[in-house]
């Protein structure tokens, strides 16, 4: 079974999560965003893949954990982990995917 969408782990307050939540949202992407202030397993989990810090934004494709990521390395870990995504996203919204029409 392939990745169904990207992981969102932000917090309240972070600006650096708010600017990549609106990339996110732009892009038609399935995107499951979890507040790791509200959910302790996603707060351990983010922990676990940076360096024991509660680093956000962290995102997840697949397996592939980005910490801090920009929008593009995002894009460059669904072209290559999860390909499938790009089907799925909202058509209207993929404007930045250069393919998209």
């Amino acid at each position: 079974m392939g990745t169904t969408q990207v992981e969102f782990y932000w917090r309240p307050g972070c600006p650096f999560c708010a600017m990549l939540r609106r990339g996110l949202r732009r892009s038609g992407l399935p995107v499951r965003e979890v507040n790791i202030w509200s959910d302790p397993e996603a707060a351990a989990r983010v922990r676990a893949v940076a360096d024991g810090n509660e680093t956000v934004p962290t995102v997840f494709v697949g397996e592939r954990a980005l910490v801090n990521p920009s929008m593009r390395e995002v894009e460059d870990a669904v072209r290559a982990q999860a390909p499938d995504l790009l089907r799925t996203a909202a058509p209207a919204r993929r404007r930045w995917w250069p393919f998209a029409r």
